[in-house]
């Protein structure tokens, strides 16, 4: 294992981070600090509380969860495709590097980056509404389960993609539309029994309420099983990850 190689990957990724703070960082604390404005002050302050939580304090989970899934994606799969664009792969190419280290630096520093959104996003929520936290540490769990798994999901996106269309396609076109109808401003119990049996096809059904159960001990589904589905598709990304290389894909430009 080339530590090194991992180190520098890892490095240079962190560093071009907080060279355009104001994209990375800034852009998507400010946009989640208006849905706490327009949905937990203006809108929650007009409704009851759920299974006991104030709604302002209900959506923290869910809005946490709708931005790291979607910077998760960009980051890791803007960081490997944007190289193959400009070229500069073939520096990497160059080096002796194996494609694991690879992977571990860019989806460590995507993850990394994810990880610090969601820890900002936490800080400045309890700005609007006031919350606690039953279960700190499956907390900390499922928030880092949840950066690497999509950083993955992320690092396999830029690898597939050809064009900067195809890097957005899934972020916006699947991934936050069934954030949205995966229970981030409700909860799937509130909805009409047909309607909960279909959401429990939804995957990000799982991965809110597990998030949510580590906040307030509530969830819309066993929390076991939450955990049991982000471990699944974790392994699904790394045995796709491992099968693409395996066919003996090369990184080009």
């Amino acid at each position: 294992m080339n530590v090194h190689a991992i180190a520098a990957i890892y490095r240079f990724e962190m560093a071009r981070t907080f060279r355009t703070l104001t994209q990375s960082i800034a852009s998507p604390v400010l946009s989640t600090s208006l849905y706490f404005v327009v949905f937990g002050a203006a809108i929650g302050a007009r409704m009851g509380d759920i299974e006991g939580v104030s709604y302002g304090a209900f959506i923290i989970p869910g809005l946490i969860m709708l931005a790291l899934l979607n910077e998760s994606i960009s980051n890791a799969s803007f960081g490997i495709y944007m190289p193959k664009w400009a070229g500069t792969i073939y520096e990497l190419l160059s080096a002796p590097v194996s494609y694991v280290e690879v992977v571990i630096g860019y989806v460590g520093a995507a993850a990394t980056k994810s990880v610090m959104l969601g820890v900002l996003i936490l800080a400045t929520a309890r700005l609007f509404v006031p919350y606690e936290i039953a279960h700190p540490l499956w907390m900390l769990a499922f928030l880092v389960l949840t950066a690497v798994t999509f950083s993955l999901f992320g690092f396999i996106i830029g690898l597939w993609a050809d064009d900067f269309q195809k890097l957005q396609v899934i972020p916006l076109m699947i991934v936050t539309p069934l954030t949205f109808l995966g229970g981030a401003f409700y909860s799937i119990s509130m909805l009409p029994p047909a309607w909960q049996k279909l959401t429990l096809f939804n995957p990000v059904v799982y991965l809110i309420s597990g998030f949510r159960w580590s906040f307030y001990g509530i969830a819309d589904v066993n929390v076991a099983v939450s955990a049991a589905a982000i471990l699944g598709f974790l392994a699904l990304c790394l045995l796709a990850v491992w099968w693409i290389f395996k066919t003996g894909y090369k990184l080009k430009a």
